[in-house]
């Protein structure tokens, strides 16, 4: 992105943000003593249960004195039920720490932050930018997994350069712009709209600049390595022809899974999703339906983190005419002048079988 892209890009970020993203206690405060109870209430648990406690807790000890002087026992009672309790033993260690260093203030230097007990790294981005309004990205999850897609990052998140990959671009980003605002507005878009099995790209306030979306590929990233599974993905591989008989195909992006070759258009399906909302995506996209074909056709293809399991559809009724500069029509005959995966080769295999009235 360019300069000017880039204030575009934060201007519709915030812009969402500050009419539709979430509502939340500790958003209504700049109290770094509570913006640091809340972002340790929000370690590895979701949101609607850290709000009552976050409440009661802010309640029993509404100063850092306080809890440094409560008997851990009590401080264990008031967080009780939330789990990870090591959490509140650390959170009390740290806070005894304020008021013993920095006279119960939560210093603005990101080295002192990182000296006590129980800040790491996000937590000292998280309070350096809500608290103090420093241009400071939290780089967690939810923020790799967004910017991932946006900008088609096939980097191993789970290595740690990956990670300094993942800051470096959030520093130009945030540069621009409200750092808390940039920061909570990504964390609510991870939450809530680019999920990590089932997005809703049609309420993204950055829909437009994500490479992601307009490859169909945003169930492809991020890219973690590890003991888990790979990922099983089901996409429907969609075969759209215009009144000469030409297919629709796509260029995949210079970067990414299968960078530059070509493909049929694929739209990833939910197998509880339905069907309505899968043809309003193919009818924005490409102007036309979709249904299923009679003959039926399942390819599984096995990726190093990923599986794909595509079946085929048909596209009817008028295309849009105009197509994107990545895209193409091309007869049956001419498909094999262009560099398709495994996968959509047997896509093209099973046109042939199946598809003898087309040329």
């Amino acid at each position: 992105m360019n300069a000017q892209q880039i204030r575009q890009f934060n201007h519709d970020l915030l812009d969402w943000f500050h009419t539709r993203g979430r509502r939340l206690p500790w958003r209504e405060t700049t109290n770094p003593y509570y913006i640091w109870i809340s972002e340790v209430m929000l370690q590895q648990t979701q949101v609607n249960t850290v709000i009552p406690y976050y409440n009661q807790f802010i309640s029993r000890f509404p100063t850092p004195d306080a809890l440094a002087e409560a008997p851990e026992q009590e401080v264990l009672k008031c967080w009780e039920g939330l789990g990870y309790y090591s959490r509140a033993r650390n959170l009390q260690h740290g806070v005894r720490e304020v008021v013993e260093k920095y006279d119960g203030r939560l210093p603005k230097q990101k080295d002192e932050l990182l000296s006590i007990t129980g800040i790491g790294p996000y937590t000292a981005a998280a309070l350096l930018s809500i608290a103090y309004n420093e241009p400071e990205p939290a780089i967690d999850g939810n923020l790799m997994r967004v910017l991932s897609r946006v900008f088609l990052i096939d980097d191993d998140i789970a290595k740690q350069k990956t990670r300094k990959k993942f800051e470096k671009l959030a520093s130009d980003l945030i540069i621009e712009t409200e750092p808390a605002a940039f920061n909570q507005a990504l964390m609510d878009i991870g939450a809530t709209i680019c999920r990590p099995k089932n997005t809703d790209c049609s309420e993204c306030p950055i829909q437009r600049y994500c490479l992601a979306y307009d490859e169909g590929a945003q169930l492809e990233y991020p890219v973690k390595s590890g003991k888990s599974k790979p990922r099983l993905l089901h996409y429907a591989v969609l075969l759209i022809q215009d009144e000469q008989g030409r297919y629709l195909i796509e260029r995949r992006p210079d970067k990414g899974l299968l960078a530059g070759l070509w493909q049929f258009p694929m739209m990833a399906i939910d197998e509880y999703e339905t069907g309505p909302r899968q043809e309003s995506y193919v009818q924005d996209r490409y102007g036309c339906m979709v249904s299923p074909v009679e003959q039926s056709f399942s390819y599984t293809h096995r990726f190093s983190h990923l599986i794909w399991k595509l079946t085929i559809r048909e596209g009817q009724g008028p295309v849009r005419k105009k197509l994107k500069e990545r895209q193409r029509w091309s007869a049956l005959s001419e498909l094999e002048n262009y560099p398709f995966p495994v996968s959509h080769q047997k896509v093209t295999e099973w046109i042939k079988n199946n598809r003898h009235n087309h040329t």
